[in-house]
């Protein structure tokens, strides 16, 4: 379930929506990294734009709550981040279906950004996939409590495990974005019934 051994080729084929965020984050990473070597002021001011920023939010910016789901400054967040997308995020393209995996990541993120803003400090300013990443394990959560049979047990201690070790490591982490992580986690857990609501058929 989290092993890829599937070639390029086939991971293209099996998930082309989880594929394409991963194509989009890992482009706008390099795009950013080379305007700020280069010093292009206007590129960099335009992704600053993109972060999410509660007082912008609150300003009208409402592009806020969706773009920073795509972006990382530095390349430690976005190695962490992309390759959790790799591992967990392709079991639940293959579950969900594609619409149904766009929601989840969209909505989850959303939600917490939203969240974030209602409860978060005006000055909280925040990027990255993180968010959108722990709302796929809300789903995940969901399924383990309420939907036992689309997992076997085997993966259903893996994601425990997992999970545990992800929320532990939200607080021990300087500089994570506690909110964010919950608040996604809460969102995913809260799509869950929606996207699983016609699924029967077991996947993994």
């Amino acid at each position: 379930m989290f092993i890829r051994t599937e070639s390029f080729r086939d991971f293209l084929k099996f998930y082309p929506v989880v594929a394409s965020i991963l194509a989009l984050t890992i482009f706008l990473f390099l795009v950013y990294q080379l305007a700020s070597l280069f010093h292009i002021t206007p590129l960099i001011a335009l992704f600053n734009d993109g972060v999410g920023y509660n007082l912008g939010i609150a300003q009208g910016q409402l592009w806020r709550l969706v773009t920073p789901l795509f972006l990382h400054f530095t390349f430690s967040h976005i190695l962490f981040n992309a390759f959790s997308i790799f591992l967990f995020a392709p079991a639940l393209e293959r579950i969900l279906g594609k619409t149904k995996f766009i929601i989840a990541f969209l909505g989850s993120g959303i939600i917490s950004n939203l969240l974030c803003y209602f409860f978060g400090d005006l000055a909280l300013a925040y990027i990255g996939a993180s968010s959108a990443i722990f709302g796929l394990f809300g789903i995940y959560l969901f399924i383990i409590v309420f939907r036992r049979e689309l997992i076997d047990r085997v993966n259903t201690q893996i994601i425990g495990i997992i999970l545990l070790l992800s929320v532990v490591m939200t607080f021990l982490t300087p500089s994570t974005d506690i909110l964010g992580h919950l608040f996604g986690l809460l969102g995913g857990f809260i799509l869950g019934p929606i996207l699983l609501f016609q699924t029967t058929k077991r996947r993994f």
